[in-house]
């Protein structure tokens, strides 16, 4: 990290010296809702040792106009930096999209559903997210128990203020979703769900399973994003607890969900949503996701006697642990589903020593979260 870190600096005044820079300037414009905010807050970070904002001085923390004028001149470098860092990713992005398209090659990004107390965000746009006078939140996001964990998972997040959302007709969503779009061709909604009802733990608790379903203004939320955007090429993650008014709300706005292939080998057949015969022509097959065990880990580690011996029939013959990533692989890719996604250690044939995220817990195993 040090050494990338040099070369970046190192990059950024070679960049300045050939300043000024028509793109750059071009950027900085476009992205003024964002980049202005985030440079400065990331400058202001380092300055103060990566304390959490909420106990910067009074004057940093409510962004008193003079004081956020003095600091942008303060911490003209470092800010500086930031931007022409954001703008050479940037370009070097749009580059590879460009290349991806002449190879008819899409690029599915991520939208997260919520974003990290510490962040610009929240920090710039207080009035959205739900907190107490001291700007500390009232409560925080997580899911109840479910296949996972059986306290939930208390991923800690602020949740959002709804009624401010819908005052300013979601403009915040409108903009983060627009800068999506400009740079991936599809872009999944992680946690769906949330959208439309969201698990809220009130702040300080220690697990999730003292939450409460709260309802989001999902109707005049994604009527709104409609409106505002010719298509959308969105994928709603519908995994975990959902219930009729999320398939309700992904079916009137036409949202794909989620199909995992390692869930549809137990329970009955006839009625799991994953299992192979029931996958639909709209949506997105996983042999796993990142929560998930890599697929040899799941069948060496995780997947009972019934799951292998379904997998088994299901296949034709018996699958051994060798094989069952490209196994599974074959089946997601001959499913009527759009879209198969393969993560990288399944094309690897890697065991659950290469997982990716452990939900519920902070320390991921394997490569890390």
């Amino acid at each position: 990290m040090i050494f990338k870190r040099l070369l970046l600096e190192k990059a950024c005044r070679r960049f300045q010296q050939r300043m000024p820079d028509s793109g750059y300037e071009s950027f900085c414009a476009e992205n003024a809702f964002w980049i202005e905010d985030y440079a400065l807050f990331c400058a202001l970070s380092a300055h103060h040792a990566n304390v959490s904002w909420d106990r910067w001085p009074p004057e940093i923390r409510t962004r008193r106009s003079g004081e956020i004028i003095r600091l942008r001149e303060a911490l003209h470098d470092a800010v500086e930096n930031l931007k022409i860092e954001q703008y050479l990713f940037y370009r070097q992005w749009l580059n590879l999209r460009s290349y991806c398209r002449e190879k008819r090659i899409h690029l599915f990004g991520d939208v997260p559903i919520y974003v990290p107390f510490h962040s610009a965000d929240v920090w710039a746009h207080r009035q959205l997210f739900k907190l107490d006078r001291a700007h500390r939140p009232l409560g925080v996001s997580g899911v109840p128990p479910d296949y996972f964990s059986a306290d939930g998972q208390l991923w800690g997040h602020p949740v959002y203020n709804w009624e401010t959302h819908r005052k300013t007709r979601y403009d915040w969503w409108i903009r983060r979703m627009a800068h999506q779009m400009a740079v991936f061709d599809a872009v999944r909604i992680d946690h769906f769900r949330g959208l439309v009802a969201y698990w809220e733990v009130p702040a300080g608790e220690i697990t999730a399973k003292s939450g409460r379903w709260v309802e989001a203004p999902s109707e005049d939320f994604f009527s709104e994003i409609q409106r505002r955007f010719v298509s959308l090429p969105l994928v709603a993650e519908d995994l975990g607890h959902i219930t009729a008014d999320v398939r309700e709300t992904m079916q009137r706005y036409g949202f794909p969900g989620m199909r995992v292939l390692m869930f549809g080998f137990s329970g009955n057949p006839a009625i799991n949503s994953n299992a192979a015969h029931n996958i639909p022509e709209h949506c997105v097959v996983y042999t796993g996701t990142h929560d998930n065990s890599t697929a040899r880990g799941w069948f060496e580690k995780e997947a009972s006697r019934g799951e292998k011996r379904r997998l088994s029939v299901i296949s034709g013959h018996t699958v051994t642990a060798r094989e069952v990533a490209w196994e599974l692989i074959r089946i997601a890719m001959l499913s009527p589903a759009r879209w198969s996604i393969i993560p990288v250690q399944d094309l690897l044939g890697l065991g659950a020593a290469a997982r990716i995220n452990t939900p519920g817990k902070p320390a991921a195993t394997g490569f890390g979260a």
